[in-house]
């Protein structure tokens, strides 16, 4: 079953999908699904010997296109609808012992064209509000599969984290008449205690108001919507500033460092002239053996608490000594 209930206290929607249980989940070491199908081998979900990036359905969709019959008639408190949508796997590399952090920056370049390409294809669907590109690695996230890749979800509504940014960007803009986005990237580069890398095109650093440890936003210096208005150099000053900043990750702690990552970008249909698309990363850990946990005040009240100041986080994936 799969289908899309009303909050009425939150005001979103909330994904049903029971189905999903069944999901594969973590299988041996001698089979993963996502590796390419040897010959004689039994077959996985890639019917070739070898490949560069594969994009497929998810084979346990949270939405699918059409969408199954609506198991709940709902009420006017209590609405249901049905869980529309599209849920694509990107696998990164036919490695399966790789991650994004070690793959070279050209095809981490051909990861973004392929990022456009189905953000492009997807967003014109006529019943596709909003497409989230994202990532989970590693178990603290709690991952599945660990051979590397990505997801991307075509949704039949904006979703709320993005509904509330383009609230307050909209808001801004129109009090202002500048972009929050441009201002909050004014901001970093003034101060400049909390940028962890850079290059022409691009500026990737821990906010002000960094929720997670060691938390990273990365913004395109031009006002850009969307990702399919790169350019093409600005596709690849991308791919030089996230190899960067994973690196960074994994030479915090001296190991691969678990995290989310999700592309923030306008809504598919309409003109948002006041938003700004960026990347953000969550990582969990807050050092090398304790992780972030989501409790009572962050999970019941929706308000962070940090247990180390952004600058000094910044400093650490630079490379710097702080004090403890």
């Amino acid at each position: 079953m799969s289908e899309l209930r009303w909050n009425p206290q939150l005001r979103q929607w909330v994904i049903v999908a029971a189905h999903r249980q069944d999901r594969t989940y973590k299988p041996p070491k001698d089979f993963c699904p996502f590796c390419p199908t040897l010959p004689g081998a039994f077959p996985t979900e890639v019917p070739a010997e070898d490949y560069d990036i594969v994009v497929f359905e998810n084979k346990y969709p949270s939405l699918r296109q059409p969408p199954p019959p609506v198991g709940e008639e709902g009420s006017e408190l209590y609405r249901t609808a049905p869980a529309e949508g599209i849920c694509e796997v990107v696998l990164y590399s036919p490695d399966h012992h790789t991650t994004l952090a070690q793959e070279p920056v050209g095809r981490i370049k051909n990861l973004i064209s392929v990022w456009m390409d189905r953000c492009q294809e997807l967003g014109n669907k006529p019943n596709i509000r909003y497409v989230l590109v994202f990532e989970n690695k590693g178990d603290a996230v709690g991952v599945t599969l660990h051979h590397p890749h990505g997801q991307i979800y075509g949704f039949p509504f904006i979703p709320p984290t993005i509904a509330a940014e383009l609230d307050s960007a909209q808001e801004h803009h129109t009090s202002t008449g500048k972009c929050l986005y441009c201002q909050i990237l004014e901001e970093e580069t003034r101060d400049g205690r909390r940028i962890i890398a850079e290059n022409d095109e691009f500026c990737a650093f821990v906010p002000f108001f960094a929720r997670y440890p060691f938390e990273v936003h990365l913004y395109p210096k031009r006002h850009l919507q969307g990702l399919v208005e790169l350019r093409e150099e600005e596709q690849e000053s991308l791919a030089c500033l996230l190899k960067e900043v994973l690196v960074k990750y994994d030479g915090l702690f001296g190991f691969s460092l678990p995290y989310m990552m999700a592309l923030h970008q306008a809504p598919s249909k309409g003109e948002y002239p006041f938003y700004h698309v960026h990347f953000e990363f969550y990582p969990l850990n807050r050092s090398a053996d304790k992780l972030k946990y989501l409790a009572g005040v962050e999970s019941g009240a929706g308000t962070f608490i940090t247990d180390m100041t952004p600058e000094d986080q910044a400093a650490k994936l630079r490379g710097e000594e702080v004090d403890e």
